[in-house]
């Protein structure tokens, strides 16, 4: 249907959607120091705009607002109009309890309660 709009309209239209994505999304990329907007997100990808597409390569990390959500190995895909799809080469999920340098019994305590330092 965009293609039998005139130019202005059409440019209206992909400005509005895209100050949408950025306004109902909180996914962000971060390559290094610097972090972008993502576009969109699927299970095998994302999307970012074509100027922060040829600062993306290899490793990024992967946020939902302040949340990290995986530690990605990333190749670009395709180019979707103003956007560049990239596809993940491999995907790390953060750990949720922290690494250990021994073996914890699968009986063991989760916490321990402390006496009471007046009995």
């Amino acid at each position: 249907m965009q293609e039998f709009l005139p130019p202005e309209v059409k440019a209206g239209l992909d400005e509005a959607r895209r100050r949408a994505w950025r306004k109902g999304r909180r996914l962000r990329v971060r390559a290094g120091e610097d972090e972008y907007p993502v576009l969109g997100a699927w299970e095998d990808g994302f999307a970012v705009t074509r100027e922060v597409a040829r600062h993306l390569r290899g490793h990024v990390a992967l946020y939902d607002g302040a949340r990290l959500v995986a530690d990605c190995l990333i190749v670009a895909a395709e180019e979707e109009g103003e956007a560049v799809r990239f596809e993940f080469k491999r995907v790390t999920e953060p750990a949720v309890t922290p690494p250990a340098d021994f073996e914890r019994a699968p009986d063991a305590p989760v916490a321990l309660i402390g006496q009471d330092p007046e009995h």
